[in-house]
């Protein structure tokens, strides 16, 4: 008589086994894949950025300077911006909320002001390929290489909060701590920049976003100034943070500030023609809250 008992077992057994080499051999392509700066990228990630030094001096190739009509419609547009790196003044901070229902999901982009007024801005990113959509589950899995955009404010800013209909967002004036920090918080960024023109790296949802890299230029310029929080990974949470580390200026309550710093509907504004980043960084109250 057949012992079927053993039978099953040694099936199960194979079964396992078999299942095991399938993940081994999924975990080994995995790793096995390597981030590259060539690949067929949409429109807005084609160019990467790089900088170039000069003593005190340098030069920003490929800032991004598209006019926007929507997220589909736009004129495109490269430029390269010289700038010294003493004269940066000023850094500011920017959070947008992609639907205000869902707070705990949000962008954050710095952005530099000069002595003279000039502003840029740098958003880091997926960089996307041709037909491509985020999702941050893929994210997790080298799916999408990371880009340091460097955009003019009309840009970057404006088609955030003049071509999308749910997102809001935020603009704060950073604290800045020690004179000569503001300059050390650009290199920080332009190093990166170039760093990454070079060797390519992974985007990844927990360990290597936005928001993760703002924080280890902030900590490579104030070593240990923002801790380890939920907020660093969920960004819509990072209210708290910023006012409970004075990260950046609060003006009254957090509530006060969090309705003051909107600045959509100054966008929205905007003429075309004069300065868009003195647009909206006009006094006057945000139409919503996020709270």
């Amino acid at each position: 008589m057949v012992d079927t008992s053993n039978i099953l077992g040694a099936g199960a057994i194979i079964s396992s086994l078999f299942l095991a080499m399938v993940l081994l051999w999924a975990l080994f392509r995995h790793l096995r894949l390597r981030p590259s700066n060539d690949r067929s990228w949409v429109n807005d990630n084609e160019r990467l950025a790089t900088a170039e030094f000069n003593d005190d001096e340098v030069i920003i190739r490929n800032v991004r300077d598209f006019e926007w009509r929507s997220g589909r419609d736009f004129d495109e547009r490269w430029i390269d911006m010289k700038i010294k790196l003493g004269d940066v003044a000023k850094i500011w901070f920017v959070l947008e909320y992609f639907d205000p229902s869902r707070r705990q999901m949000a962008h954050t982009i710095m952005s530099f002001e000069m002595s003279d007024g000039t502003r840029l801005a740098c958003s880091i990113e997926v960089r996307r390929e041709r037909g491509e959509k985020y999702h941050p589950i893929r994210g997790l899995f080298r799916q999408y290489e990371l880009i340091y955009v460097w955009a003019t404010e009309r840009d970057v800013i404006g088609v955030r909060t003049r071509c999308r209909k749910k997102s809001v967002t935020h603009l704060f004036e950073a604290v800045v701590l020690g004179p000569g920090n503001e300059r050390r918080m650009l290199e920080s960024y332009l190093n990166r920049t170039n760093k990454l023109s070079k060797s390519p790296e992974w985007y990844n949802t927990i360990t290597n976003t936005c928001t993760t890299n703002i924080v280890r230029h902030v900590n490579e310029v104030y070593p240990g100034r923002v801790p380890r929080a939920v907020s660093v990974l969920l960004p819509g949470l990072s209210p708290k943070l910023l006012q409970r580390n004075n990260l950046v200026k609060i003006q009254g309550t957090m509530e006060d500030t969090l309705r003051n710093s909107i600045i959509d509907e100054k966008a929205k504004s905007w003429d075309g023609v004069a300065d868009f980043g003195e647009c909206i960084r006009e006094q006057g109250g945000g139409e919503h809250s996020t709270e």
